[in-house]
């Protein structure tokens, strides 16, 4: 259930107070006795270490061991303890998130959830669990929570004090140190017609370069990204760059676009916020990607309280290479045959439209797994506050490379009953490669000129 950040009415003389003690310390640190529960009481990246009293969410043993064999499934034997369906969905209500029971409303005879025993699986290697407690009691937001300061590469609010602080935990979480993917991204139209757009991408951050570019250019740099879109034909050419930066209002996100048709490089400042994310076909907009990514600028952010959530975790079976995305793709939703959902622990985090802002999501509301710091759920709202879409993440970990993260990312879009579905690499091999070392010249607006010959 639900556990409010504050329990008790507070008369007015003792908001206030309150109000202006938390805005004094909301970009502070937390002190040594307070970062000392890390890895004791808590984890190393800041969950709960014990498991709930009812046991039905186990305590955290470290994680899943590193392995090579990527793909194979742990729990394969497993049974669903029950299956959420539209029938009993009272039953369950508390522990879904509006958009989750959305829908069960939107496809009551043909959506559900199968419920498996939970198992917290996320496992990082050592240098980030040091990074974290190193994070803790010196990292700091700067100008008002849009930017980092005295931060090192990830995690940098372990034990988080607010929702900005929650929110660049998910912004900024490991995902290996450089990795190249090759992946499908899958508009599903209303009457489950579907086209694979084949999509690959370069990304490293900059603690992880091979070379040592000149401090200048790496002050306030955050990551480096590249995307390319591989098929179908009337797609390919384009080639996008993005240098994100720690504080996007100091100095904005920067993006070049490659257009293989002018054979020239271009800015492309819209990349950004609500602008149309890649070969979406209208179904995301940019800052969708990854559940969440980019300036946190446009919005005020609320850390609600943490409370017991269904969520997709451990998602083998949907990553199963013996899967074609026609098993995957159902009408309305992905086929439930294939997902697996468990009982996690979440942080609630909302996010409202600044008063002047423009974004085509007047509040989001994001489900934020514990031991990961990924957003599991994430709930949108439009202009007139209506639900419209829900994303969800499936978790996944690379154990080969101890990195939790997803094999598919799915957004919802409830008005038109189309979805989104992005990350699947069943066709695609390998599919996630987080062997390679790049240089910072290799994300240049030159180096994307010679890919897109």
């Amino acid at each position: 259930m639900f556990q409010p950040l504050h329990a008790k009415r507070l008369n007015t003389a003792l908001l206030l107070l309150t109000l202006c003690t938390l805005a004094s310390t909301a970009s502070a640190a937390v002190d040594e006795e307070q970062a000392a529960a890390l890895g004791a009481r808590l984890t190393p990246v800041g969950a709960e270490q014990a498991g709930s009293q009812d046991r039905r969410i186990p305590p955290w043993q470290g994680g899943l061991s590193q392995s090579d064999d990527r793909y194979s499934d742990p729990f394969a034997q497993e049974q669903p303890l029950f299956t959420i369906t539209a029938d009993n969905l009272d039953q369950y209500a508390d522990q879904l998130s509006p958009g989750q029971r959305a829908l069960f409303k939107r496809y009551p005879d043909s959506f559900r959830m199968p419920v498996y025993p939970s198992h917290r699986t996320v496992a990082y290697p050592e240098h980030v669990y040091e990074r974290a407690k190193w994070n803790a009691t010196r990292a700091q937001l700067s100008d008002g929570g849009n930017g980092l300061k005295d931060f090192r590469e990830v995690f940098p609010f372990p034990i988080p004090q607010n929702g900005l602080e929650a929110i660049w935990n998910h912004i900024t979480r490991y995902r290996g140190e450089a990795l190249e993917r090759t992946f499908v991204q899958i508009a599903v139209q209303a009457n489950g017609d579907f086209t694979p757009v084949k999509i690959n991408e370069k990304v490293t951050w900059p603690a992880y370069l091979a070379d040592t570019p000149d401090a200048e250019k790496t002050a306030n740099l955050m990551s480096l990204f590249i995307q390319q879109v591989q098929a179908p034909a009337r797609l390919t050419g384009d080639v996008l760059l993005i240098h994100d930066t720690l504080n996007q209002v100091q100095q904005p996100r920067q993006a070049w676009v490659y257009n293989t048709g002018q054979r020239r490089v271009r800015r492309a400042p819209q990349i950004a916020y609500d602008a149309p994310g890649t070969a979406s076909d209208g179904l995301r907009t940019t800052d969708n990607l990854d559940m969440f990514n980019g300036a946190p600028d446009r919005y005020d952010w609320t850390l609600v309280g943490k409370r017991e959530l269904y969520i997709p975790y451990n998602s083998f079976r949907l990553a199963s290479r013996d899967l074609k995305y026609r098993d995957i793709i159902a009408k309305g939703h992905l086929n439930p045959e294939h997902t697996r959902y468990e009982l996690h622990r979440v942080w609630q985090v909302e996010a409202t439209l600044k008063p002047g802002e423009r974004h085509v999501y007047s509040k989001r509301v994001f489900f934020i797994d514990e031991d990961s710091w990924q957003i599991a759920i994430a709930d949108h709202y439009d202009g007139r506050g209506e639900l419209w879409r829900v994303a969800e993440a499936h978790e996944f970990s690379y154990r080969d490379a101890l990195v939790p993260w997803l094999t598919a990312e799915v957004l919802y879009d409830l008005q038109s009953g189309r979805y989104l579905v992005s990350g699947l690499t069943n066709e695609e091999g390998q599919g996630y490669d987080f062997t390679p070392r790049y240089n910072y010249k290799d994300f240049t607006p030159q180096a994307i000129r010679r890919l897109g010959h």
